[in-house]
């Protein structure tokens, strides 16, 4: 199941890489040939998708290397730091789109031609797709790395339905003779920048909490405790620490145990408690610590 989650996960990432390099050239020529700030930011933003999937691919490569002597809890979290990578690379292009919008206006500009309505409406089915595939794919597989690339293709699905409503406003104003209206090209590219930076924000946030030994909270655990408690050998359920470790999960676990049993048959209770929780999908490794039994565990 392990390899088949990551050769998943890498082709997913592949047709990111593929899709938004494709998307990034038609966006940029088609809003330099249909004179659109616009269409031209929304391009720069499909170009950091490719350094995002790209990223994403690396982190995915790495997390599924197996555990070593210098990462025994095993590479899991390079998923999530693939994704505080690209969280920042969306912050930078976000910053750079916002310049490069407002500087539009202090210069006279012309409004740009129908094939820059083509060349958005293209990228928004494009973009929607890739996000419905990756988000639907992350979330079977439980990788952080994927879903964060995911919602970056629909901040540019939302971006390039900004940068639609502003061609679209300029293009008529233009055509109507309204010189403020004109500007809406650009409007809509710091409107972009704006869409770009709160992803960014967000998404980057989520990811960090994640990578800092996160553990789930108690209403995550119940399942887990109820299967350690149902094992008749363990008298008292003590500590219960699950750490997201990427896209597993690290148990470690306090038990009571008659305290008149011999070490090899309290060794024998942890072994069953701990192969146990490795029975859940996401539990990677189990770390359990035995205590005697006495009312005071109750």
């Amino acid at each position: 199941m392990t390899e088949d989650r990551f050769r998943k996960a890498e082709f997913a990432a592949l047709i990111g890489i593929i899709g938004n390099i494709i998307l990034a050239i038609i966006k940029w020529v088609a809003g330099i040939a249909g004179n659109s700030r616009a269409l031209v930011a929304d391009a720069v933003h499909s170009a950091s998708d490719v350094a995002g999937s790209l990223a994403v691919y690396i982190g995915l490569r790495a997390a599924k290397q197996p555990p070593d002597r210098d990462h025994p809890y095993g590479h899991g979290k390079a998923e999530s730091i693939a994704a505080i990578i690209v969280a920042v690379l969306l912050f930078l292009v976000g910053i750079e789109i916002g310049r490069a919008s407002i500087e539009s206006f202090f210069d006279p500009i012309d409004p740009p031609t129908i094939v820059a309505i083509y060349a958005v409406i293209f990228s928004i089915i494009v973009k929607e797709a890739m996000f419905q595939y990756k988000y639907r794919l992350g979330k079977k597989i439980n990788s952080d790395a994927l879903i964060v690339n995911a919602y970056e293709h629909r901040s540019d699905v939302f971006s390039s339905i900004a940068a639609l409503i502003g061609i679209v406003a300029s293009i008529l104003g233009g055509r109507l003779e309204i010189d403020w209206l004109i500007y809406a090209d650009p409007v809509a590219g710091l409107f972009v920048a704006l869409l770009v930076l709160r992803m960014a924000w967000h998404l980057g946030s989520e990811s960090i909490h994640n990578t800092l030994d996160h553990v789930l909270h108690d209403e995550d655990t119940v399942e887990l405790k109820e299967i350690v408690l149902a094992i008749p050998e363990v008298k008292a359920l003590g500590e219960l620490h699950a750490r997201e470790h990427g896209y597993y999960v690290i148990i470690d676990i306090k038990i009571s145990v008659d305290p008149h049993i011999t070490v090899e048959e309290g060794h024998k209770v942890g072994k069953k408690v701990k192969n146990a929780l490795l029975a859940k999908a996401n539990v990677k490794d189990v770390f359990v610590h035995i205590n005697p039994y006495n009312s005071n565990d109750s």
